[in-house]
């Protein structure tokens, strides 16, 4: 995962990834992170996402495969399990 920056304007954390040699842009809402971490992301948002990086791997996979067309991949509360 490349160029991680949290956008704190619009809850949530950015970033770029690798899936099947293409390259995808991806953003973590707040929400998420705070359900995986159970404390709140505000002003840790980036350390939070770097703790759960693989979980968050697998949600943003699944959340490409449901709408591979999108311009920015959103993963949400939905993509938990």
């Amino acid at each position: 995962m490349k160029k991680l920056e949290d956008n704190s304007d619009l809850r949530q954390v950015e970033f770029e990834a690798e899936i099947s040699d293409e390259r995808h842009q991806f953003a973590v809402q707040y929400d998420v992170l705070e359900a995986l971490s159970t404390v709140s992301p505000e002003g840790e948002a980036v350390a939070i996402f770097r703790q759960h990086a693989d979980e968050i791997a697998g949600m943003g996979a699944t959340a490409l495969a449901r709408d591979p067309d999108q311009e920015v991949v959103v993963i949400s509360e939905n993509d938990l399990d």
